[in-house]
């Protein structure tokens, strides 16, 4: 898709009344990337991002349920047995989260993002909790770890032990948010 594309893409989500951070959601794109599609072809550089396609994968559930089970995989390699609850990001981390704590056999938490900074959320009361709980945070895509970061911070806030942070895809180089383990099961840096 040309950048023009994606500009007329954004902007019309926008005029559908989603916010930048469900603009940068639906569109796989960091938050960045929307704030400069958005503003126009001013001056500003363009920030170096990836865009992530993975509809394929989100239209048909036995797919989702396929990505899940590889992503339970590595979180019990990652973290054994010790596992009670595995947070979904809304709106395109909870499918998969959903499947991976089926998989585990373990609880299902949502964190659901609001209106405001890059970022914020909060965890809905209609599903599991994670006071003294140990969590796994499971997203689509991590662009530039905003999100995830502050989601690591509001589980702690409410009292869980962040075991493990699972992505889809890692549009980055790192492999660890906020001194928590992070994975992606593929890497699309910028290199």
């Amino acid at each position: 898709m040309s950048i023009e594309e994606l500009r007329t893409l954004a902007g019309n989500l926008r005029k559908e009344g989603l916010n930048s951070q469900q603009i940068a959601d639906e569109l796989s794109l960091s938050q960045d990337t929307i704030a400069w599609l958005l503003a126009g072809s001013g001056g500003e550089e363009k920030p170096l991002d990836v865009s992530i396609g993975w509809r394929t994968i989100g239209v048909r559930p036995q797919r989702i349920a396929a990505t899940g089970a590889i992503m339970a995989d590595v979180a019990a390699e990652e973290c054994g047995d010790e596992i009670d609850t595995v947070v979904g990001i809304s709106i395109n981390g909870v499918l998969f989260a959903n499947e991976v704590a089926n998989q585990l056999g373990c609880e299902i938490a949502i964190h659901r993002n609001v209106d405001g900074a890059p970022g914020h959320g909060s965890l809905s009361n209609k599903y599991g909790q994670v006071s003294g709980k140990r969590i796994v945070i499971v997203d689509d895509v991590l662009s530039t770890g905003v999100t995830m970061k502050r989601t690591i911070q509001a589980m702690r806030e409410a009292g869980a032990e962040v075991l493990l942070c699972m992505v889809l895809v890692n549009k980055t180089v790192r492999n660890e948010i906020e001194g928590v383990p992070l994975r992606g099961l593929i890497r699309a840096a910028v290199v």
